[in-house]
């Protein structure tokens, strides 16, 4: 199984590769901002994470991990809705951070059980 931090870096990548297919619209350009900054801010902070002080920083850092994947969700969900990203081009990032969301909220329960 690839590395949490590469596959965070890899959707990034990914995102930031869709957000050049938006358009030059009003709408395109700041859906596609939103896109770059929560996608890339997702994995700066995981790696932010790994070099946490303590479990209680590691779990809230992650929790920051985790609310940016879901922005991102929420940012490639309205490019599709509003027509500037075609379901094809969007489906894989739209399943990539499903499965992110997924592994870093279980990620955050794990962390924060064994803390107590």
């Amino acid at each position: 199984m690839r590395d949490i931090g590469e596959r965070l870096l890899d959707f990034a990548t990914n995102c930031l590769r869709l957000s050049t297919k938006l358009g030059r619209t009003a709408a395109g350009r700041y859906i596609g901002g939103q896109l770059m900054r929560s996608s890339a801010s997702s994995g700066a902070n995981y790696f932010e994470a790994c070099g946490a002080e303590s479990r209680a920083d590691f779990a809230h850092k992650l929790q920051i991990v985790l609310k940016e994947v879901r922005e991102t969700e929420y940012w490639l969900r309205l490019a599709g809705r509003a027509g500037l990203l075609s379901a094809e081009d969007a489906k894989p990032s739209v399943t990539e951070v499903d499965e992110l969301a997924r592994i870093i909220a279980k990620s955050v329960l794990t962390v924060k059980s064994r803390s107590k």
